[in-house]
């Protein structure tokens, strides 16, 4: 069978029997089959949130797309927004439904990273933790580092969901009630990873510098104002086609993440939204963990600097 010439919600879809990529065990078939069987589950994490993708096309590196191309059918919502890390007005697709999820799946989008806040808002939803475990660290390790992050959370009153993140990690989304700008939100990010690494130090670590993590779980707490985070539910370029999988808290400590899978999760899911029902109620963001947070340097800027002063002390070494 050729895979061509067929259609689903009027989407055209084309090449379904080629591999999606090396070493994913699946086509794109088994792809555009996994988008459709969780779509219901999948859409409401997506809606109204500017879209970037991961793109994989036949012979080429994997890459992300931000700005939607000027084949673009005309039905796909839109919104056109500035993007700082471009500096340029960048035409997101908003998926909003599961035809425009079933035409991503035949351009061959495999990874879904949703922006923060809502199309048109500067108010973030979600306080997000970022649990990256160390080169040739296990998955133990950021289950364990989920697990300050949940007792820093509780101390304060606030309360989060969490998930595998598809690759190695573990997220932490903690949702808000919408009324805290972008930078209280990245403040109370830091003063969370912060919190989590003073509760063990021996395990995590809120260090950017690679090379100053010593072996450590990463805290990255990053992921605020117009970054992006993997969607719960979205397949990932990893092998066997992995899945960012909302996780019970109770059960973090017996799965890993090569559970989960393009081929396992529907059935996993069954008819049931696990990412819906764990997320607790929005919830006001802690103002002692905004006050504590914006005294903590911003990881990227304190990086920077730090990469340049170590940078020239090499150099006077040398000279």
């Amino acid at each position: 069978m050729a895979g061509t010439g067929e259609e689903r919600d009027g989407v055209p879809l084309t090449n379904l029997d080629q591999e999606l990529f090396e070493g994913s065990g699946a086509t794109k078939r088994d792809l555009v089959d996994y988008l459709d069987a969780v779509s219901e589950r999948f859409v409401p994490v997506l809606r109204d949130r500017p879209l970037s993708v991961v793109r994989l096309l036949r012979g080429q590196d994997q890459f992300m797309q931000k700005n939607l191309p000027k084949y673009t059918p005309d039905w796909v919502p839109r919104a056109e927004m500035w993007a700082d890390s471009s500096h340029r007005k960048v035409t997101y697709a908003l998926c909003n439904d599961r035809k425009t999820l079933l035409w991503f799946g035949n351009q061959r989008a495999i990874e879904y990273h949703p922006g923060l806040m809502l199309a048109g808002d500067h108010h973030p939803t979600h306080l997000i933790m970022d649990l990256d475990p160390p080169e040739g660290g296990g998955f133990a390790s950021a289950v364990a580092a989920a697990k300050l992050v949940r007792q820093v959370l509780a101390d304060i009153g606030m309360a989060g969901a969490v998930k595998t993140s598809g690759s190695k990690g573990v997220h932490v989304f903690v949702p808000l009630d919408g009324k805290a700008p972008a930078d209280e939100v990245a403040a109370a990010t830091r003063a969370v990873a912060a919190r989590a690494e003073r509760l063990d130090p021996g395990l995590a670590t809120t260090a950017f510098i690679r090379e100053d993590r010593h072996g450590k779980v990463f805290l990255d707490a990053t992921r605020s104002g117009g970054a992006t985070v993997v969607a719960a539910y979205s397949p990932r370029v990893r092998p066997e086609v992995r899945v960012s999988f909302p996780v019970d808290w109770a059960d973090l400590d017996d799965v890993t993440p090569a559970d989960f899978t393009i081929r396992t999760a529907p059935g996993l899911l069954g008819d049931r939204d696990p990412w819906a029902e764990a997320m607790p109620a929005p919830q006001p963001l802690d103002p002692g963990l905004v006050e504590e947070g914006h005294t903590i340097p911003v990881a990227r800027v304190q990086a920077m600097h730090e990469g340049k002063r170590r940078a020239r002390a090499k150099r006077e070494a040398q000279s």
